[in-house]
């Protein structure tokens, strides 16, 4: 007979502001960055693409930490060019990859010679993630208004696999029916193998499907299996 392990609460931060929110989740990361050093030899940072970390990006990347042993990577990336304008490899070498954390080394999801035709090879686009791929020490994910967190969609055909305990990779192909782009994505059970994950939100909207989310695992809403894990414990950084 299994033992059912109890489920971890998220830790929830209400902060003033947009700025107020990126600077308390960079000093809590940059924290963490720290103490995975004083342990091992290289730590390993997976962050979330999108407009919303760019505050947060710029708040790290001026951290006073070790910098040449901490490897970046994505929670999820679209599949397409790096010089594209989705792309969020570009995002992150423009807005986190920058100042102090220059110096950081960079695992790419995406190929930086790929290009639109060779993407189209799926299959070889999730290759060289996996490639690439090393499990992240900390973890900072965001959310949409529809409840997907990295590239974990709902009615997305590739759900089931990646919330699956049983998928053998860590990285899967996922394709959103409510949003452009192929993607590549963590899967669930990579995400809760990571000691320390973040959620930032922001907005009345995504407070109401967060506290939705957080009452139990919901396919409506991905962020949920998260947040309901009985493997991790989020910490929530919330601004109005």
């Amino acid at each position: 007979m299994s033992i059912q392990r109890p489920i971890m609460m998220p830790q929830f931060t209400q902060t003033a502001s947009a700025a107020d929110s990126a600077a308390q989740l960079a000093r809590s990361v940059a924290q963490d960055l720290r103490s995975v050093l004083a342990q091992k030899e290289h730590a390993v940072l997976a962050v979330s693409g999108g407009k919303s970390p760019i505050a947060f990006f710029q708040a790290l990347n001026t951290e006073d930490l070790d910098w040449q042993r901490v490897r970046i990577t994505l929670a999820d990336e679209r599949i397409v060019p790096v010089q594209h304008a989705d792309s969020n490899t570009q995002l992150v070498r423009q807005h986190l990859l920058q100042n102090q954390a220059a110096q950081a080394q960079w695992l790419p999801m995406i190929d930086d010679n790929a290009t639109e035709s060779s993407l189209h090879n799926i299959e070889q686009a999730v290759t060289f993630a996996l490639q690439h791929y090393q499990q992240p020490d900390v973890l900072v994910l965001g959310m949409g208004a529809d409840g997907h967190t990295a590239s974990i969609f709902p009615q997305a055909p590739q759900f089931a696999d990646a919330i699956s305990p049983d998928y053998p990779q860590p990285l899967l192909h996922t394709t959103p029916v409510t949003a452009p782009h192929e993607r590549i994505s963590m899967t669930l059970a990579a995400i809760e193998r990571t000691p320390s994950v973040y959620l930032s939100i922001a907005g009345a909207e995504k407070l109401a499907v967060y506290r939705q989310a957080e009452q139990g695992r919901n396919p409506q809403f991905p962020i949920s299996y998260v947040l309901t894990s009985a493997e991790v414990s989020v910490h929530v950084f919330y601004h109005p």
